[in-house]
């Protein structure tokens, strides 16, 4: 299969769509694409019209969207969760627990928050007790973040997959924290592979069980099968040459959105879809 980049949205900037400083996180949901750079969330259409936009209370670090259509921001220490049009409805501190949150994930009614300072996913239930830990059983401790940003996805059966990329590799873990499996392997020049120090940095996961992954030094964006086999490389030129940390997303028609972290931007890849104006 091949990709081809469709849109750009966002952009480093003082307009309204735009990012200042950063731009962290995206995640979709229907007909939104929901983005948290600075102290902000912007919400736009698939065609990069700007919706809506609010205020965080800190700098988001990541952003998912829940079933009921609320907006989740991840934050240090806490995680605020928004209203579909932007009123906050609550806040979700856990001062024992939490340190710098860097993913969300909902799945069999709990919550996995990505804990980048203790290098652990931490799994909660709906009403916000805290059930177990995920990671904490690993033989370094945690998992392997020299990039610091911890990031996983929740695939439709509940499976977490978990990017460990100073092991270079997608680990799979049920709810409880038991290690299903994994994939990966260095490699600097088979794109099969993962190259660098710490590669893949981000993951995400779409409704047919594809992962797909984002790589640092140079940045590149690649989908593989649920084994772990290569399909696609969606890009490696489109990005800022120094974008590391580029979170993920995936739609229902399978278009890739991609967060370009210099450019701040979210670069949108299409399957077989028209190229771009650059």
């Amino acid at each position: 299969m091949e990709y081809r980049l469709t849109r750009r949205i966002g952009g480093r900037g003082a307009l309204p769509h735009q990012f200042h400083q950063a731009l962290r996180g995206v995640a979709v949901d229907g007909g939104r694409v929901c983005a948290v750079g600075d102290a902000t969330v912007k919400v736009f259409g698939t065609e990069g019209d700007l919706l809506a936009q609010w205020a965080t209370g800190l700098p988001g670090e990541c952003v998912a969207v829940d079933a009921e259509k609320r907006i989740w921001v991840g934050q240090r220490q806490k995680v605020e969760v928004f209203h579909p049009n932007g009123g906050l409805t609550d806040t979700w501190r856990d001062p024992e627990r939490l340190g710098l949150v860097t993913a969300i994930g909902f799945g069999g009614g709990d919550l996995f928050l990505a804990d980048a300072t203790a290098r652990w996913i931490r799994r909660y239930d709906g009403k916000g007790r805290f059930r177990n830990n995920i990671g904490d059983r690993h033989r370094k401790g945690g998992f392997d973040i020299p990039n610091g940003v911890l990031d996983f996805a929740v695939d439709g059966q509940g499976v977490l997959h978990v990017a460990n990329p100073g092991m270079h590799r997608v680990e799979r873990y049920t709810a409880d924290g038991t290690l299903l499996g994994h994939f990966g392997r260095f490699d600097g020049r088979d794109p099969s592979g993962f190259p660098g120090c710490c590669n893949p940095t981000n993951v995400t996961v779409d409704g047919a069980g594809q992962v797909i992954v984002s790589e640092k030094a140079g940045p590149r964006v690649k989908v593989l099968d649920p084994a772990g086999e290569l399909l696609a490389v969606v890009a490696d030129a489109a990005f800022d040459a120094g974008a590391k940390n580029m979170d993920l997303a995936v739609d229902s028609e399978g278009r890739i959105y991609v967060v370009d972290t210099v450019r701040l931007e979210i670069c949108v890849f299409s399957p077989s879809g028209p190229a771009a104006a650059a």
